[in-house]
């Protein structure tokens, strides 16, 4: 992707949410594996992942840098998947990923874990968080979807644990706008950049 494509203002939240939806809807799907490929790589390697008893992830719906492999990976070497579940308030209760065959249809097109709901404070027991980013800055301002679902989840998690927001090139930017709800990721991954801390 093309750097001219980067969005390095402040502009809406719902302007740049736009934005970005429409450039991932216009990829390449071959991109798409391959950003999705690289993202597993960068992530399996990073040393908090790597030791991670536990690890809150999601699984990617629609145009979202696919999360399938990551997740399949991280079951297989052991780690303790735990996998979003929509409420109908918004929140997200949480329950453990045992493979592929444990997803089943959920609300708004999501793939959720079949196993039984183990709370919204599950989140809190994760080594290590994946959250889903339209964006995020190098202070970590995360742009979701709106929902506020993660921001919740987000809230639940301490100081120490690790946060990482999964995008594809151009969408780690300078800046994004904030506000007081918000709640920050502590690094970001994409294809070309890798893992990176953030501020």
């Amino acid at each position: 992707m093309s750097e001219d494509h980067t969005v390095q203002h402040i502009g809406s939240k719902s302007g740049l949410r736009a934005e970005s939806l429409a450039r991932r809807a216009a990829m390449d799907p071959r991109d798409r594996a391959a950003a999705a490929r690289r993202l597993r790589d960068a992530l399996l390697g990073v040393p908090e992942l790597e030791m991670a008893g536990t690890v809150a992830a999601y699984v990617s719906v629609g145009t979202e840098p696919d999360t399938r492999g990551l997740l399949f990976a991280l079951w297989k070497r052991g780690a303790y998947v735990l996998l979003p579940r929509l409420l109908p308030d918004g929140d997200l209760d949480w329950a453990s990923y045992e493979g592929p065959d444990s997803l089943a249809p959920g609300p708004r097109g999501l793939l959720e874990p079949t196993e039984p709901p183990r709370g919204v404070e599950a989140v809190a027991s994760a080594d290590v968080v994946l959250a889903p980013a339209l964006a995020v800055d190098r202070k970590g301002v995360r742009l979701g979807r709106g929902g506020g679902s993660y921001d919740r989840a987000l809230a639940r998690v301490g100081p120490a644990i690790l946060t990482v927001g999964l995008l594809y090139d151009g969408e780690l930017v300078d800046e994004l706008p904030a506000e007081p709800h918000d709640r920050h990721v502590r690094a970001a991954v994409t294809p070309s950049e890798g893992f990176v801390r953030l501020a």
